[in-house]
């Protein structure tokens, strides 16, 4: 990625906050945003030069950012537990007060395409549904709109690997406080309160474009994720990739990046692209 890391201050919840985010081609000044939403364990260091490579094959710009706990950004407080509804806080408050931050204006945001994986997939469909104009469409790898019982037991084999493996070392190359980024994310989806969390029915709000892609080797879920989302948002795009596990834009670069780059072309031509 080819900008600097800055740093957006933030007043939106219980204590400030600090957000590390980070600009790709930002000289394409008339092109529009590609928003990058990482997964339950990312940051902006994890995905690597993905962004980049999509960003460039659109012709667009490119903001990435780490959620509050992740990366260089504010730390989750020792002893802090996410809520239930965590997910809906990122998409439906702090998303928002960052944009403000960046100072997206209404014109700006819809011509923003958002790009979400895992957990920033969730937060993507979140976002679409509660604004469901400020954007010019979606793109969600490996979403989740429910809990499955094998996400369940996924989740706690990683917990495992965590305490007992070099996991931890091999994730505090990425987080300033890896405990907070592991155990936020791993304590919230291993909370039994959370087996009950399910936005699929939310969705139906969801206007513009939409395009869902699913590995079929998924470790994490199965295919009935997105197939929630076609049962709530008809005009949806689904892509279901073979020899593709959680992380598509890792495990299936190169169909992804075209199932991307096709879904862009067909609708940036339209009125959602307008300023």
């Amino acid at each position: 990625m080819n900008d600097h890391v800055q740093f957006a201050e933030l007043n939106c919840g219980a204590y400030p906050l600090s957000i590390e985010y980070q600009w790709i081609n930002a000289d394409r000044s008339d092109a529009p945003v590609v928003l990058f939403l990482h997964e339950g364990l990312g940051s902006i260091a994890l995905w690597k030069d993905w962004p980049q490579s999509l960003c460039d094959r659109l012709g667009c710009r490119g903001l990435v950012y780490s959620r509050p706990g992740y990366g260089r950004s504010t730390p989750r407080p020792a002893g802090e537990k996410w809520p239930v509804d965590f997910l809906h806080l990122q998409a439906q408050v702090v998303l928002p007060a960052l944009l403000d931050a960046i100072g997206f204006d209404d014109a700006e945001r819809r011509r923003m395409w958002i790009v979400g994986h895992s957990d920033g997939g969730s937060i993507a469909l979140l976002y679409a549904s509660a604004f469901p104009d400020a954007l010019a469409g979606a793109a969600v790898l490996a979403p989740h709109t429910f809990v499955e019982a094998m996400t369940v037991d996924a989740i706690s084999q990683t917990k495992v690997a965590y305490e007992s493996t070099d996991l931890r070392a091999r994730l505090a190359r990425y987080h300033d406080d890896v405990d907070s980024a592991f155990y936020g994310w791993n304590d919230v989806w291993l909370d039994p309160a959370f087996r009950h969390w399910d936005i699929a029915a939310e969705l139906a709000s969801i206007r513009r474009p939409l395009l869902a892609i699913q590995g079929h080797d998924d470790e994490y879920s199965t295919m009935e994720q997105i197939d929630r989302i076609k049962a709530h948002v008809p005009h949806v795009q689904l892509a279901k990739l073979p020899d593709c596990g959680h992380s598509p834009h890792r495990d299936a670069a190169s169909a992804v990046n075209d199932a991307i780059a096709d879904f862009f072309s067909a609708h940036q031509a339209s009125n959602w692209l307008q300023r």
